[in-house]
Parts: C-alpha cells; sequence; structure tokens
C-alpha cells in the first residue's frame, strides 16, 4: 500500500465508524502519569517494608551485642578471681596437701 491509498483508507474508515477515529496524546501521557505514580507507591511501600525489616533486624543484633558484652564482662571477672594467688593456695592446701614449711623443717644446704 502506498501513503495515499493508506490515507484514503484512514478517511473512509472515520466516516465509516459511528465514533471518530483520533488518537489524542493526552490519554496516553494521562495513562503513562497514572502508571508512574502506581510503580513509585509500590516501591515506597516495598522500600519502608525492607527499612523496617532491617531495622528490627538491627535491634535483635544490637541485643545479642549487648548479652555478649555482658558475659564477656563476667568471664573477665571470673578468669581474675581464678588466678589470684589466695585462690591458688587455697587449692594447693586443700587438693594437694600442700603447706608452708615451718622453720624446724627448713634445712639449709651450704656448698
Amino acid at each position: 500500500m502506498s501513503m495515499e491509498q493508506l490515507g484514503r483508507w484512514l478517511s473512509t474508515l472515520q466516516v465509516q465508524w459511528p465514533f471518530s477515529l483520533r488518537l489524542r496524546p493526552w490519554p496516553v501521557v494521562l495513562s503513562l502519569i497514572f502508571l508512574a505514580c502506581l510503580a513509585t507507591a509500590f516501591l515506597v511501600v516495598a522500600t519502608t517494608h525492607a527499612t523496617r525489616v532491617q531495622y528490627a533486624q538491627l535491634q535483635q543484633l544490637e541485643q545479642e551485642r549487648r548479652q555478649l558484652n555482658t558475659e564477656w564482662g563476667q568471664l573477665l571477672l571470673e578468669e581474675g578471681a581464678w588466678s589470684t594467688p589466695a585462690r591458688i593456695e587455697q587449692i594447693a592446701t586443700q587438693r594437694l596437701g600442700m603447706r608452708i614449711p615451718d622453720v624446724h623443717d627448713v634445712e639449709v644446704i651450704r656448698p
């Protein structure tokens, strides 16, 4: 079909139809704007949800960190208590039967 024949066909088509077949750009523009608003609203909802989920995870991780720091402090205190000289002396006396020798039990060996 040539351009002239296509033009004649379109003009006869417009006359024969009960409504005029005119392509107006504003319905297309309005449809695109509506779709853009709909997509933007969906993305806002999705982003808000993802932010809330990540914030909940952050709160949980911070709670775990606080708990671990508390346990670490308790372990440091226990380590300090286990390594004191008085505790070592007490365990040596009770479990191993060790004692500090009397003056009479000490022998001095000279070269």
